[in-house]
């Protein structure tokens, strides 16, 4: 029986305990059941899923914009920082605003150095190549060989 995207998330949960960063990131495009397997994942962990945009959104509205760019690392990590030992993100496409001026995989790697995180992320991993967005897009972005646990959609896994 072929092992499920959700199975290979859990090995990958399992892997990362010994890493340095333990993220995982889930990749696939919007929509392909990305988070479907966060909530699943977070259920069976006894957690609620984070939906970032709405968390942070919150949380910056009152903020100018420069503090914005200069906040937001504090405010990602205290807004997970209760979430227990494994945090499970969604919806987390305000890290790739161009007014922020953030690395959001950075952001997603230094939440994970006190925490396991597992992540959905739009885009696609083909080839040790991690994209979000298409090239010429604003927002795109793009990390050869991402020092992440990669779980895609389509049943490829890096673990």
């Amino acid at each position: 029986m072929a092992e499920t995207v959700e199975d290979k998330v859990v090995r990958s949960l399992e892997a990362s305990v010994d890493l340095y960063y333990r993220l995982i990131l889930i990749v696939g495009e919007s929509g392909s059941g990305k988070t479907g397997v966060i909530q699943n994942l977070a259920k069976r962990h006894k957690t609620e899923p984070v939906n970032i945009n709405l968390r942070l959104s919150k949380e910056l509205l009152e903020l100018t914009e420069k503090q914005r760019r200069l906040k937001l690392s504090e405010i990602l990590a205290r807004t997970v920082n209760d979430s227990g030992e494994r945090v499970f993100l969604d919806n987390m496409e305000i890290l790739f605003d161009a007014g922020l001026q953030q690395d959001p995989l950075r952001l997603l790697q230094g939440l994970s150095r006190n925490l396991t995180v597992a992540a959905s992320w739009n885009g696609d991993f083909d080839k040790g190549k991690l994209t979000y967005a298409e090239p010429g897009h604003l927002e795109y972005r793009s990390y050869d060989f991402p020092d992440a646990l990669i779980v895609c959609m389509n049943g490829e896994a890096t673990i």
